[in-house]
């Protein structure tokens, strides 16, 4: 009898070979075919399991136990059972190890892809895509679970591996949906925490083990798996909080922005240890808020395996970095945000991806996520690759994304790296090197599009919030809408004005006569675009040195240019940000490996820096003129923009109420001059509102006026096409602002 029964099992296991030897080789397409319960006959059906390592497996049906028999060695148990209805079914499984677990079968449970959200994700314009797609803790058929779901549509088999398989590839196969090319699965009992990855057999053969594109949580390198995390926000914005968000990005708002590393603001334990997501709360928040800056931007914080990247090589574009502690901490930080109503902005890097095994290049086996042509694919400045933006999945992935972190964190909005490098097909390329467009141009237009449907998206799903476009040329309508042929932004980086200040401070004040037109050329366009003043961490870093160090002239001179420089830029139509280090004079070029010095503030002239971005801080956001009228040309207008030989500026803002209106006197030379006559739109009574030469400021104590209250009586002197006139003392390499306090001459 015995004999009999093992000839049976082994016939039938000669039936079953072609599937045993599928699935024992971690290769098996369709699984849900094989594996689960089969109808065998009218009354009758067949369960099928593989599970590597058990040495027996009952099926537990209800009270019943019915012994599954194992087919010759291989790891496959079959049994037969009495049904008229697909059974509802455990398993009892025990292990070499005498370990026995009484578990759901996989492959008992029914998809639950949703296939409309399958279409629009295919179509390019599945908005919530993290919501489908990645690992996702849920109750199906009336279990806890996971639903793992991926996109790999030339895979020949995908399965999920995890500390809870001993990450198996031959152990939890995924289903396979043709027509969208999505593969899914739901496995039971799951816990958060635990680590899993893809294992993906291509077309040839060939096992990739990929990290989840859509993970909410990755190790942190040298590790590469990602890491089962419950989505758990909790953060909604109430009513108030959204119209404050969208008062505070308005084009016509005081906008100062703060841009900060995380990693290197400040450290712990003699600088080897960052600071937590909560200590960052605790300390970067109020920090910021005393400084008087309006936003936070942090540089990129999606999971990225190389610290010298700063971020903008993430593999986990989902996942915000464990560098600084768990999913919840970084929610706490971004909930103090909104506490001390800081505007917070992410940076985020749709323009390429790094190269990383475990990462999106080759996903499936083919360039999937990349476009195929190195020509379009590759970025020779960065050694990365290129999204293809041409497919519609791809702008799905990339449009959920900027989704995620505006609808899930209710941030302020995204500064968008590099988008230059996205317009243009021959960025950074020699003749021969690139692939014209179907018109024969150089835009890549799949870019341009997917750019476009991102801001049209963000702004529609989260009204109030602002995009930043890091866009280096002349592209026009950067910050037009869409519907206006414009790209959508909301703002745009003026590395114009940049470059051209830059160039010009640096100069020698001796030499400052002969390149005045570096500093006025900006008013030329400055309307063109709802434009951002940027001192970013681009211009501390690769030997260009800091701030500071860039000034002309011995210690005191460095100290005053760059006072009156940031008042200059204060004053100049566009909104502000400058980079962490630059408030405290930095000597140093920035470290990404070191905390800022923050022992400098010891010194007179570094806290002295400090205080005047805290007053310059505290002018703008409270005088309406410096920032309602930015983006018009009502609001700018020059006193006197050719004065080289003195390399003088003198200009004045205007508010939308045009009696409400700043004077700018920015004096570059080292010389002080007494009595200087400027005019001005209104008699009254003027005060100086601002003047970098302040002795508490490190400067040399220069009063503009000699009134203890720093007021200026105008008189009937007609000067720079105006009536009214007034008199000050301009301090050597020195910003003053004055202001109209008083109609009474």
């Amino acid at each position: 009898m015995r004999s009999r029964v093992r000839q049976e099992q082994s016939a039938q296991s000669v039936i079953y070979q072609k599937q045993i030897d599928a699935l024992a080789s971690g290769c098996f397409r369709d699984p849900f075919s094989f594996l689960g319960a089969h109808k065998s006959g009218p009354t009758s059906y067949e369960i099928r399991c593989f599970l590597p390592g058990a040495s027996s497996v009952s099926i537990l049906l209800g009270t019943e136990k019915i012994v599954a028999q194992q087919q010759g060695d291989s790891h496959l148990f079959v049994a037969n059972i009495k049904s008229k209805t697909k059974p509802d079914y455990q398993l009892d499984v025990s292990y070499s190890n005498e370990f026995t677990h009484q578990q759901y079968d996989e492959y008992s449970f029914e998809s639950s892809l949703d296939e409309q959200a399958m279409y629009l994700f295919n179509e390019g314009s599945l908005e919530y895509a993290y919501q489908h797609f990645g690992a996702h803790f849920v109750t199906q058929q009336g279990v806890d679970g996971v639903r793992f779901t991926v996109w790999a549509p030339n895979a020949s088999s995908v399965s999920v591996i995890g500390e809870f398989n001993y990450w198996q590839r031959n152990r939890h196969f995924m289903r396979f949906h043709p027509a969208s090319g999505v593969w899914e699965l739901f496995i039971p009992g799951l816990k958060e925490h635990q680590c899993y990855k893809f294992a993906i057999t291509t077309l040839t053969g060939e096992v990739l083990d990929k990290a989840d594109p859509f993970a909410f949580k990755m190790q942190q390198a040298p590790g590469t798996a990602s890491v089962l995390q419950k989505l758990k926000t909790g953060i909604q914005l109430s009513e108030r909080a959204l119209a404050n968000r969208a008062k505070r990005n308005s084009v016509d708002a005081p906008v100062s922005i703060y841009e900060v590393h995380a990693g290197s603001w400040q450290r712990r334990d003699d600088g080897e240890r960052y600071l937590t997501w909560r200590e960052l709360a605790d300390n970067l928040i109020p920090y910021t808020k005393e400084l008087g800056f309006t936003h936070l931007q942090l540089m990129p914080i999606s999971e990225y395996p190389f610290d010298g990247s700063w971020g903008y090589q993430p593999v986990g574009l989902f996942a915000p970095t464990s560098r600084y502690g768990s999913f919840e901490d970084f929610v706490y930080f971004v909930e103090q945000c909104h506490e001390a109503d800081i505007g917070l902005i992410l940076d985020w890097v749709p323009g390429h991806f790094p190269s990383d095994p475990h990462g999106l290049h080759r996903f499936d086996g083919t360039h999937l996520y990349e476009h195929a042509d190195v020509r379009q694919g590759f970025h020779p400045d960065w050694n990365t690759y290129i999204y293809n933006y041409d497919r519609a999945e791809v702008r799905s992935f990339l449009i959920a994304n900027a989704m995620y972190w505006l609808h899930e964190f209710g941030i302020d909005g995204l500064r968008v790296d590099a988008v230059a490098s996205m317009l243009y097909l021959d960025y950074s390329r020699e003749e021969g090197q690139w692939v014209a467009n179907q018109y024969g141009g150089r835009e890549n237009l799949g870019a341009i599009e997917c750019l476009k449907q991102v801001n049209m998206r963000c702004y529609a799903k989260n009204p109030g919030i602002m995009m930043v476009a890091e866009e280096s040329t002349a592209w026009p309508g950067v910050t037009r809408q869409v519907d206006h042929d414009g790209l959508g932004f909301g703002y745009k980086w003026n590395m114009g004005w940049m470059n051209d200040s830059l160039h010009y401070m640096q100069r020698d004040s001796l030499y400052r006569s002969h390149h005045h037109h570096e500093m006025t050329f900006s008013m030329v366009y400055a309307y063109s675009e709802n434009y951002i003043l940027p001192l970013s961490h681009d211009e501390v870093v690769h030997g260009k040195g800091s701030l500071i160090e860039k000034m002309p002239g011995d210690d005191w001179q460095k100290f005053a240019n760059l006072r009156a420089y940031y008042a200059f830029m204060w004053a100049h139509p566009g909104k502000k940000l400058l980079f962490m280090g630059a408030e405290i004079a930095q000597r140093k070029e920035w470290n990404h490996d070191q905390s800022l010095d923050w022992h400098l503030l010891e010194h007179i002239s570094h806290s002295g820096m400090q205080q005047t971005i805290k007053d310059l801080n505290a002018v703008y956001t409270s005088t309406p003129a410096l920032y309602e009228q930015d983006t018009s040309p009502a609001g700018f207008a020059w006193l006197d923009s050719n004065n080289a030989e003195q390399s003088m500026f003198s200009f004045i803002r205007y508010a939308k109420k045009a009696e409400d209106f700043v004077v700018v006197i920015c004096n570059l030379t080292p010389q002080v001059y007494h009595d200087y006559v400027i005019g001005v739109p209104k008699a009254g009574t003027y005060q100086v509102i601002l003047n970098t030469d302040k002795a508490n400021y490190f400067g040399s104590g220069v009063d503009a006026t000699s009134h203890a209250e720093q007021i200026i009586v105008s008189q009937a002197i007609e000067s720079h096409g105006f009536n009214q006139s007034i008199s000050v003392s301009l301090p050597g390499l020195a910003t003053i602002y004055l202001k109209k306090v008083s109609d009474e001459s």
